[in-house]
């Protein structure tokens, strides 16, 4: 497997091409500005994608994410054993765990990043996984745990621990109703086991100020969710960060 590493660090973005070569390229503007800093020390920004794949999309989506916040580090990944959604979901679950050394992380897409720093609650490390609400169901099988629970909270965005990453790396790979989803696999397929090992998950009213996909009647008060998640069949109010996509709204988005 070979894999790629951008290390983004104040000052510049080094890229770590399997320790085969190291270039230096392009310098972060937003972290010119000298106003005071978010510290997320803890947390590690992470991107994950296909090699080569929409390079410069997914760097302005981390740039963008470190505006006004100084993670404790960021980290674009390119994975060519990645070919589609399914791959990369895989590779979410088994090989993200071990570029981790934070207690947590964001994990960020080209369509789905930090918009509002200012509106971070130190509460969300109080869980292991918090990402954008979900609407109620309209088929029987969607967002539904082992025990036919209903899940509201789950998408890719999200804040993850290290903990929760390190625990669903040893569960078995496998479809659910015919698909592979990262974010369907960890709250709803093992929900219940990793609540078993201490884990603990988001609930609805918390994550709506974390992060919005859709519009749901639950979220209509928050206007300025930390992150957003770009549905462009269902934009909804998200359609403010659009300009954000650079133009690069396209038929497939993870």
């Amino acid at each position: 497997m070979i894999a790629t590493l951008y290390l983004l660090i104040v000052g510049g973005l080094e890229c770590i091409l399997d320790t085969i070569k190291r270039t230096w390229i392009g310098l972060f503007p937003y972290l010119k500005s000298t106003t005071k800093m978010l510290q997320l020390s803890n947390i590690s920004l992470i991107l994950v994608s296909g090699l080569g794949y929409r390079t410069e999309e997914n760097i302005f989506a981390l740039k963008y994410s470190q505006k006004g916040i100084k993670f404790g580090e960021t980290k674009y990944i390119q994975l060519d054993s990645i070919r589609g959604i399914e791959d990369w979901s895989r590779a979410i679950i088994y090989d993200l765990p071990k570029y981790i050394d934070t207690e947590f992380c964001l994990l960020v897409h080209e369509n789905g990043f930090v918009v509002n720093p200012e509106s971070w609650n130190p509460e969300w490390l109080n869980y292991d996984f918090i990402g954008s609400p979900w609407p109620l169901p309209n088929d029987p099988i969607s967002y539904k745990d082992e025990e036919g629970n209903i899940v509201r909270v789950g998408n890719s965005v999200s804040i993850r621990s290290k903990k929760l990453l390190n625990l669903i790396a040893t569960r078995e790979w496998k479809s659910y109703y015919g698909g592979y989803n990262e974010d369907g696999f960890i709250t709803c397929h093992n929900r219940k086991w990793l609540e078993s090992q201490g884990c603990k998950f988001a609930p609805l009213e918390v994550a709506k100020w974390f992060g919005r996909e859709l519009e749901i009647p639950e979220n209509q008060d928050v206007d300025k969710p930390f992150i957003f998640h770009y549905n462009k069949v269902f934009p909804g109010r998200n359609i403010k960060y659009r300009h954000l996509l650079g133009g690069f709204i396209r038929d497939k988005v993870i």
